[in-house]
């Protein structure tokens, strides 16, 4: 499996601060898997430029993708 391919995998996401003055990206998957993930400050901002980037990258393929179902091409 590619970033740019649809996964049936289910998982839950936390982002918030630590005690320790980092942010934290809690990644909870099926089968017990625990990913916590943790980026100092700058780190963090620069996950979320990329973040705001890739969303904007994926409404333009979704305003020119064929119609059909959700998820679908």
């Amino acid at each position: 499996m590619g970033i740019d391919r649809q996964s049936d995998i289910a998982a839950n996401i936390q982002i918030g601060p630590t005690d320790q003055g980092m942010v934290r990206i809690y990644v909870e998957a099926e089968g017990g898997i625990e990913l916590p993930l943790d980026f100092d400050p700058d780190e963090a901002e620069e996950i979320a430029e990329e973040l705001r980037a890739a969303a904007e990258a994926a409404r333009a393929i979704g305003t020119t993708a064929p119609k059909g179902k959700p998820g679908k091409r």
